[in-house]
Parts: structure tokens; C-alpha cells; sequence
């Protein structure tokens, strides 16, 4: 395999130093996929790995262990010569700034973090009427 070779890329963003330790440590347990190449970009890294499995693995371990946005991709990359349709993917993750029990304010209302997964469950203070957000409307 090329050193340049990968299936999809692990976008962090909003991310501190333990997010990148965890997903090495993880990546290095495993002999099928590895990190083939990391940039920086401007609000975090992209990390390109050599399994699409692992990946769209190892982006539901990060929501589980550090709670957060997570939203994969896959991408038309080409066309095989007998006519298969060849995808890469791009699984993006970006930590949750909230945690469980938090106060917020949302369109005037007082509400409380009650879930945080791929989305936000969260309570109303006054009523007690469950909600669930996306991460973009709490942004």
C-alpha cells in the first residue's frame, strides 16, 4: 500500500490535545488501519486513515467517550472499470462544549442538558417538556 493510500478522513474540529491522543492510541491497536497522512486546517485536523470501516468505527467511540456532533459523509471518489461506484468517507467530529446537567438559554427559555449523543435532549426548566436539538441551534 502507498504511504499516500487512505479511504476517508477523521475531521476534528473545536478539538483539545486529549481527542487527538485518544484517537492515535485507538489507531495504533489496530494492524488493519492506520493514519496514512494529518493536516491542520484551520479549527482542528484531518486525519487520514486506511479503513473506511475503522473509521466510521472509531467516529461512534469518539461521540460515545467524549460526546458531540458527529456527521459521516461518504463521497463518489470513481468509478471502478467494471462500473462500481468506489466511495470514500468523511466523518466529521467536533466535541460538545456542553455537558449533561448544564443550564442554557434557548429562544428566551431556560432549558437543561439532559443527553448529550449525535443530538441534545434537553428539558424545558419551567415546563418540565423534553426537547431535542441539534448541535448547530445550540451554537
Amino acid at each position: 500500500m502507498r504511504d499516500d493510500y487512505f479511504e476517508g478522513i477523521l475531521q476534528l474540529r473545536d478539538i483539545d490535545e486529549e481527542v487527538v491522543d485518544f484517537v492515535k492510541r485507538q489507531a495504533a491497536k489496530r494492524n488493519d488501519a492506520r493514519i496514512s497522512k494529518i493536516a491542520k486546517v484551520r479549527n482542528g485536523l484531518d486525519m487520514y486513515f486506511t479503513s473506511q470501516k475503522y473509521l466510521r468505527a472509531l467516529g461512534k467511540k469518539l461521540q460515545e467517550h467524549f460526546k458531540g456532533e458527529m456527521v459521516m459523509s461518504p463521497q463518489l471518489f470513481t468509478v471502478s472499470r467494471t462500473g462500481k461506484e468506489l466511495y470514500r468517507v468523511n466523518v466529521l467530529f467536533r466535541p460538545a462544549k456542553l455537558k449533561k446537567g448544564d443550564i442554557i438559554t434557548y429562544r428566551g427559555s431556560q432549558l437543561k442538558i439532559i443527553r448529550l449523543g449525535n443530538k441534545a435532549v434537553c428539558k424545558y426548566v419551567d415546563t418540565g417538556k423534553s426537547i431535542t436539538l441539534s448541535y448547530d441551534s445550540l451554537r
